[in-house]
């Protein structure tokens, strides 16, 4: 099943998707993502419906913290020569940087080198602390698709993440949110103005979804809403103003942004 918010109204709205079809639902896209798996959320929709093409998206989720995996795929490690890490490397983008499809990526005036990354993402279903691996899939609403933008060159000169990480819009994410997949088979490309950039498959990742849900939730609690995400393949490259980047992941879709 694939969730989504959307504008309405200068309202924000959550709804599935049927076919083509946006179908409004009664309650917000956290407590959706608490009840989808008993389907109660077929028990609040609103009859009214739109068509996909009509639609502007807003991001799947408002997140209150964005935590976000490092060298966690084999051959993005094998690309930069490193060893394959013992445990996930993680730090944090801010709430702030969250844009959705179609939103518009603004590149910075203090920076000259400004990459994307690919990453599936997790999204927290609901309130959990010290979760198991075994249990981890009791805490995850879904799957959708982040764009980790860095200012490389900032990166590079800070000699840590924060600055580089952290400019609004440099938190692309959706469109939708999957809730029925294997996060462990999905395909997951990058394209730069219709050209592949990035091009591997979730089974290459170092640290499973489940394990880094345990990892994580041993350090911090996590709310509804909350967005992991899982690492980047190899390929990663610049991006200049202009250029449209499309990310691509099997069963969830694609996630379009325009840099300007």
């Amino acid at each position: 099943m694939k969730f989504l918010r959307f504008y309405y109204n200068d309202k924000i709205k959550t709804a599935y998707l049927d076919d083509k079809k946006v179908i409004e639902l009664k309650d917000p896209i956290e407590k959706v993502l608490k009840s989808w798996k008993t389907r109660k959320y077929m028990n609040n929709q609103v009859k009214t419906s739109y068509s996909i093409e009509d639609i502007d998206f807003a991001p799947p989720v408002t997140p209150s913290k964005i935590i976000c995996v490092g060298l966690n795929y084999k051959d993005h490690a094998n690309e930069l020569k490193m060893e394959i890490p013992n445990e996930p490397k993680i730090f944090l983008k801010p709430p702030s940087a969250v844009i959705g499809h179609d939103g518009i990526i603004n590149y910075p005036k203090s920076s000259n080198e400004v990459d994307y990354e690919a990453e599936l993402a997790i999204v927290i279903g609901k309130k959990g602390k010290k979760i198991e691996a075994d249990k981890a899939n009791e805490y995850i609403g879904g799957y959708t698709i982040l764009n980790d933008v860095t200012a490389r060159d900032l990166q590079r000169k800070d000699e840590q993440w924060t600055r580089a990480k952290s400019f609004d819009t440099f938190a692309p994410i959706g469109p939708f949110i999957e809730t029925e997949m294997d996060p462990r088979s999905q395909n997951i490309s990058l394209k730069v103005n219709g050209k592949i950039k990035q091009e591997s498959n979730t089974k290459n990742m170092i640290f499973s979804p489940q394990d880094l849900v345990e990892f994580i939730s041993n350090i911090m609690t996590l709310n509804p809403g909350d967005i992991i995400a899982t690492g980047t393949p190899s390929g990663v490259g610049e991006i200049k103003s202009g250029d449209i980047v499309e990310i691509a992941i099997d069963d969830i879709g694609i996630l379009k942004n325009k840099i300007m």
